[in-house]
């Protein structure tokens, strides 16, 4: 074989192996994001696929393991519950009432089967009001 047919045949070997993680990369990231309540209304055509689910946790409906590695609750939806179960780390601050983002896979009657739990924190993102907007050293009043 001549040496240009080598460096075809290697740069095609290189180019598809490239190619093919870099589609193994992609998909291990796509994942629809729904909310609880449209996750709930289409439970039947999202079975088996790969989600990320927002919403709040229902009162009275978490339970944590004592190791911190699993937590089964209900994210509250106007129609009913969806019912979540996650392994794995969880965060420090998860409590009921609190808003959520939940990664993991829809399974048959709407259970969530997570994989990791996101808590979301709204009062990071609250503006100051105007009267307790802090001045820094230098400014003018």
């Amino acid at each position: 074989m001549r040496i240009g047919t080598k460096l075809i045949v290697g740069a095609a070997i290189i180019a598809g192996t490239t190619a093919y993680m870099a589609y193994l990369g992609a998909s291990a990231s796509w994942q629809y994001y729904v909310t609880a309540e449209e996750c709930l209304a289409s439970s039947d055509s999202l079975v088996g696929s790969r989600l990320r689910v927002s919403g709040r946790i229902a009162p009275g409906s978490l339970e944590i393991a004592p190791d911190r590695r699993r937590a089964e609750f209900a994210l509250a939806v106007p129609d009913g519950r969806l019912r979540v179960v996650c392994d794995g780390p969880l965060p420090d601050n998860l409590a009921e009432g609190v808003d959520v983002v939940v990664e993991g896979r829809l399974e048959e009657g709407a259970l969530l089967r997570g994989t990791k739990v996101l808590t979301r924190c709204a009062s990071k993102y609250e503006s100051k009001s105007p009267n307790k907007v802090e001045t820094r050293l230098g400014d003018a009043p």
